[in-house]
């Protein structure tokens, strides 16, 4: 199979390595408007040809990854479909709901469209979907350092769009409500979902990587890292004991056995798959925008709650209290 990628940032380059590692691809053609992403590609990777033009890299490929900048998105996925090519476009699948919206409603069926939400490929996701089944609280917490290879993305698209994928894909839910604070580097949601209380935070400004999922159940809680692709289970004590001041419990930690894997590899061999056999890719242009349409949701939210000055019981504006009640 002949492969495409259109955008040869870092996540363009990582698409191309895994590319060239995989039993499936033949032949990679590429395409990116700045010829100082492509010009060591030749040297680094012999299965890789540099397209003059989206145009002549559409004729060649039986599938495409689209790694441009988010506002390019719409523009390049449009393209593509237009051309009945097979596409995975990195997340956020567009820029804006509206134009999620019209991309959605111009992929015909029979032609395979996903999006790089890559944590679902995270090989800790199928082991907590057979280990969770009535949560009563729910955290995920993703912090990164600052990053200047981000571009026209907010930190809810950036980040803790990642979080929302697997939130409402992991857990069955009828029904939700939401409440949020931050702003544009630090940012917090809080979800009800039916009556699970489930907290997202995202941060810009961390000095530390975090990726962190914390689930409580009744009779135990559950521990998840996406890098180190780790998951620990902590029983409730089977004993108590209190000597004078100091209180003890004897607690049972139990650590999965998860078969690591590489995310970007997985995911990307699930959409050559998918191509191949003619199937929809695991993550779907409507959920990608049902993302989209959550992360919305956050925005206004936030965007309410910036515009609420909270007030003493005297009616005198708090000015350094912007964060709302």
């Amino acid at each position: 199979m002949d492969v495409g990628v259109i955008g040869c940032g870092i996540m363009g380059k990582n698409h191309i390595r895994v590319y060239s590692e995989l039993k499936l691809v033949d032949q990679i053609y590429v395409y990116d408007p700045d010829p100082k992403s492509v010009s060591h590609l030749k040297t680094t990777c012999e299965s890789v040809t540099v397209c003059p033009t989206i145009e002549n890299l559409i004729k060649k490929v039986d599938a495409t990854s689209i790694c441009v900048p988010t506002p390019y998105h719409f523009r390049v996925a449009k393209q593509l479909i237009e051309s009945h090519v097979p596409c995975l476009v990195e997340k956020p699948i567009c820029q804006t709901v509206q134009e999620a919206r019209e991309l959605v409603k111009m992929i015909p069926d029979d032609l395979t469209v996903g999006v790089g939400h890559i944590e679902r490929f995270n090989a800790i996701i199928p082991e907590l979907a057979q280990i969770i089944k009535h949560p009563v609280y729910i955290e995920i917490n993703r912090h990164n350092p600052g990053s200047s290879r981000i571009v026209g993305t907010s930190i809810i698209e950036d980040l803790m769009i990642h979080d929302i994928d697997i939130l409402f894909n992991l857990f069955p839910i009828k029904e939700w409500s939401l409440t949020c604070s931050g702003n544009d580097d630090v940012a917090t949601a809080l979800f009800t979902l039916d009556s699970c209380p489930a907290i997202l935070t995202a941060s810009r400004k961390s000095s530390k990587k975090i990726r962190r999922i914390y689930i409580e159940e009744e009779h135990f809680t559950v521990e998840g890292d996406y890098m180190a692709q780790e998951i620990y289970i902590h029983r409730k004590p089977g004993r108590f004991s209190i000597d004078g001041e100091r209180y003890s419990q004897e607690t049972t930690i139990e650590k999965v056995q998860v078969n690591k894997s590489e995310p970007l590899k997985k995911e990307l061999k699930t959409f050559l798959r998918a191509v191949r056999d003619k199937k929809p890719f695991t993550v779907t242009p409507q959920q990608a925008l049902e993302n989209m349409v959550i992360c919305e949701r956050i925005h206004k939210d936030l965007s309410n709650r910036e515009r609420h000055v909270p007030v003493t019981s005297s009616g005198n504006p708090i000015v350094a209290d912007r964060g709302g009640t």
